[in-house]
């Protein structure tokens, strides 16, 4: 099988689907692998190091797209990478459906067969490709964070850690998965003062049990944000429902309520944010104002540090790589359930419920997709 890798296109995108290890491996399966010229270099990784592993270089996306029996990538295909996929072709990379009706609709019309990290599962119910990003996100967002609070920002002017006499920045995290865990030990760390809210009671205990101390838990109902929310310096959206848009937890008419300048990092933006206010921005212009409470929602907040987070990917999706270049994507999916979860677009069809559900439009199940 030839296997693609395409330079990421969309606005301060610098990882790279592939990594030079990656590809090794990949030919070592005895497939082909092509990789677009300056592919890896935001992510550290040159030319040399993909023709080294045993990989092609070609000069365009065009040429990548055009021969590529697979495509590996990180971020959602934009429009021109759309009109580049064809029917039978694969696409293996994010792709955040549910808030995105644009490219749902290229997908759909170009016959390609779309498998998503982000509702590939495991035994546990986890969300292995997710969570490396996750992971970066979440650990990136007090960073952000403490960044958009500065008073050159916009933001109030206070200080995560606090100094003697002076107390610590009041964070509040919506969300206690992989994101929501991350970012309360990092802004912990960091000296802050944090309350994670989470729906789940299990998660909770776990919570306390291994982190008991370092900050707080609350069950997360709408009176625990609209009490905690107005405490805030800094809230973190890190709410996910895997394959449908986030819900809006936060309301305009609370912004009125919370301190001025107080910095909102939304990490659910990719599933359409969990801020009512939340719109996508880019690492280039990251941040606004709304009602005077600054607002951080870059979409692709682990671009940010892309050496980090492309090999941490590429160490999650390789597995699945593998088996989808070694059996196909039928035979690979009717082998691993999990895998077959990822399958959102088959055909001209959609094959995630979430997705469905969220654009209000019919699914084919993805065990059907399979016999057909």
């Amino acid at each position: 099988m030839k296997i693609g890798c395409p330079k990421e296109i969309k606005a301060q995108e610098f990882r790279v689907g592939l990594t030079p290890n990656a590809a090794r491996e990949v030919v070592v399966h005895g497939h082909e692998v092509l990789v677009e010229a300056g592919a890896g270099a935001g992510s550290g990784f040159a030319d040399a190091d993909y023709l080294a592993a045993g990989a092609r270089i070609l000069a365009t996306a065009a040429e990548v797209f055009a021969e590529a029996d697979l495509i590996v990538k990180v971020k959602e295909p934009q429009a021109p990478e759309r009109a580049m996929l064809r029917e039978g072709q694969v696409l293996f990379t994010y792709l955040h459906l549910a808030p995105d009706p644009e490219q749902t609709e290229d997908l759909l019309t170009s016959g390609a067969t779309c498998i998503a990290y982000e509702t590939v599962t495991d035994a546990s119910g986890g969300l292995p490709l997710l969570a490396p990003m996750s992971e970066v996100a979440g650990k990136l967002a007090p960073q952000v964070g403490a960044w958009t609070l500065q008073k050159a920002n916009g933001g109030r002017g206070v200080l995560m850690g606090g100094v003697p006499g002076v107390g610590p920045a009041q964070v509040m995290v919506i969300g206690g998965g992989v994101v929501g865990t991350n970012a309360a030990r990092v802004a912990a760390g960091m000296g802050a003062d944090v309350t994670v809210l989470d729906r789940s009671l299990p998660r909770l205990r776990y919570l306390d049990d291994v982190f008991g101390g370092v900050f707080r838990t609350r069950y997360a109902t709408a009176g625990a944000t609209a009490e905690l929310v107005v405490q805030a310096d800094m809230v973190v959206g890190a709410v996910l429902i895997a394959g449908a848009a986030a819900p809006k937890l936060v309301t305009r008419a609370q912004l009125k309520d919370m301190k001025p300048g107080a910095a909102i990092v939304d990490v659910a933006i990719d599933q359409g944010g969990c801020f009512e206010t939340s719109r996508a921005t880019t690492h280039e212009d990251p941040i606004y104002e709304v009602d005077g409470i600054m607002h951080y929602c870059v979409a692709n907040m682990p671009g940010a540090v892309a050496r980090s987070s492309t090999i941490a990917l590429g160490n999650a999706t390789l597995p699945f790589l593998l088996a989808l270049a070694d059996k196909g994507w039928r035979k690979a999916c009717d082998d691993d359930p999990h895998l077959l979860n990822g399958l959102n677009v088959y055909a001209g069809h959609l094959t995630n419920v979430p997705v469905g559900k969220a654009l209000g439009m019919d699914v084919l199940s993805p065990s059907m997709a399979l016999k057909q």
